[in-house]
């Protein structure tokens, strides 16, 4: 893990970037823009030159954050990369506003279990690929041995198991459930969640997943994952609705033309002699 400052930087990054490229400016001028507003004690400004050298090159910064492993984890290495997929429907701004979101997480002291949940509804909802998705969590330094195990694990059996249940199993409140019955402990685990997610877990089985996340969120505090705010073109409806009454019009025209006593082409044309100028 990175020190605080280095988190509040990345969110810090991650945030102009998203805000200002929708200036229309090329990321290498945005990148080398932004870096002279960093905070030069941290590590961020050096990364960012070896972005720019990898950009420059290929025109591509997964590639870069993947060789810069003990600086960006390899979920943000694995967002960077499916928004630059040519065949993906991640665009860069909701993938910018994803990793935003995580850095500030960080910056704020940000637990295993609520990290989980956060990265994995981000899987959910941008409808991104589990394996390598999961994959890239499992290498999350904030994850430790069991954790990322486990996440191993969930990735073997996400989509034929509820996620709710699995959840429920890994938690203390199963735990405390089979202490209470007599039963061993033998075999099951690890119990990575408290009691209060188990809880909520085991009340939202045979739900949506997002239902789980959401309740997560209202009472544990965990971070929600930021959704695409979609632009309101709704002041372009009536100049459209304009144009198109225009051509409408016109159309009427022409056939009321017609019944009357047919349409005369003749005054659409243009009378090729008075531009023809004959040689002196």
């Amino acid at each position: 893990m990175l020190d605080r400052a280095e988190y509040i930087e990345q969110g810090y990054l991650f945030q102009l970037l998203r805000e200002r490229i929708g200036e229309q400016m090329p990321m290498q001028e945005l990148l080398e823009q932004l870096r002279l507003e960093l905070l030069t004690t941290t590590k961020l400004p050096m990364a960012i030159d070896y972005l720019l050298t990898e950009l420059k090159h290929s025109g591509m910064m997964a590639p870069a954050m993947l060789r810069l492993s003990h600086y960006f984890t390899s979920f943000q290495a694995y967002l960077i990369e499916a928004s630059e997929s040519e065949t993906g429907r991640f665009d860069t701004v909701t993938a910018l506003q994803v990793l935003e979101a995580d850095a500030k997480y960080r910056a704020a002291g940000a637990t295993a279990a609520g990290m989980f949940l956060y990265q994995f509804e981000a899987l959910c909802r941008n409808r991104l690929n589990y394996d390598k998705g999961l994959t890239a969590m499992s290498n999350d330094p904030i994850y430790d041995d069991a954790w990322a195990k486990w996440i191993l694990i969930l990735r073997a059996q996400v989509g034929l198991v509820d996620l709710a249940d699995l959840l429920f199993l890994a938690s203390d409140d199963y735990k405390r459930r089979l202490i209470d019955a007599d039963e061993t402990l033998k075999g099951k685990g690890p119990f990575l969640f408290g009691e209060k997610e188990g809880r909520i877990a085991f009340g939202n089985r045979r739900k949506e997943p997002l239902y789980l996340f959401a309740a997560m969120q209202r009472h544990l505090g965990y971070p929600a994952v930021p959704r695409p705010v979609h632009a309101n073109r709704d002041h372009e409806i009536i100049p459209q609705l304009a144009r198109r009454i225009e051509r409408l019009d016109a159309r009427i025209k022409l056939l009321e033309e017609e019944q009357r006593s047919g349409i005369d082409i003749t005054k659409f044309y243009e009378s090729n002699k008075s531009k023809l100028k004959l040689p002196e």
